[in-house]
């Protein structure tokens, strides 16, 4: 029901947008529309996924490269157009979040650097003034909701299980702001050449928001 009523609401969009714009709002409307009903159609085919607990590892690993070499061969015969990234999208490698679903767009306008709870370290940081000397005009660091890191840095036990991880969100601010104030970070900022945000995304949705501290009691 609920894929039926999916469906019904991407038609209507796709509807909405005929009549509001036709022309490339409205491709750029149907491409989104119909990636996530890709999305949804494998979403709902639990035997052709990863986590039975029947597969060995081997056995998840040739399905991966079976779906790779699938996938790959596809891209093959309908090679993807080369756009230069204007975006770099640090994210925390928490498999529910799709980064093409966070921004709605499949195309390569963006540079996503993954970490566990969206850590940065020296490299990290390097690496986005890298991108930013490339051409990225906006940085958008991101912390997530139900973060395993996060709980894991609050959670005595695992603290002393994974001392690394937890001394590393606790240093994920001082480090986020340590990469502000990197000379060519900041000129670029104060030039108005550069934007750099930390925004929190709701896992359940993906939607993105302004980011709060949040202070313990």
């Amino acid at each position: 029901m609920r894929f039926r009523l999916l469906i019904l609401a991407t038609v209507a969009a796709l509807c909405a947008g005929f009549w509001w714009n036709w022309g490339q709002r409205t491709e750029f409307v149907l491409g989104g529309a119909m990636v996530n009903i890709g999305y949804r159609l494998q979403d709902r085919l639990p035997e052709y996924d990863l986590t039975h607990h029947h597969l060995s590892p081997q056995q998840v690993w040739d399905e991966f490269l079976g779906q790779n070499r699938l996938a790959s061969s596809v891209r093959f015969y309908l090679p993807r157009s080369v756009m230069h990234p204007v975006v770099a999208l640090v994210a925390c490698m928490d498999g529910r979040l799709d980064t093409n679903e966070i921004v709605g767009d499949t195309r390569r306008f963006y540079y996503v650097l993954r970490t566990a709870g969206s850590v940065l370290s020296i490299k990290e940081e390097e690496m986005l003034e890298l991108t930013v000397s490339n051409g990225v005009k906006v940085v958008v660091f991101t912390t997530h909701t139900d973060c395993a890191a996060e709980k894991a840095a609050r959670d005595p036990a695992k603290r002393a299980l994974y001392p690394q991880l937890a001394a590393a969100v606790d240093e994920r601010k001082a480090r986020f702001e340590e990469f502000l104030v990197r000379p060519a970070i900041k000129e670029r900022i104060g030039k108005g050449e550069l934007l750099v945000k930390w925004m929190d995304i709701n896992t359940a949705t993906e939607r993105v928001e302004e980011h709060h501290e949040v202070t313990s009691h």
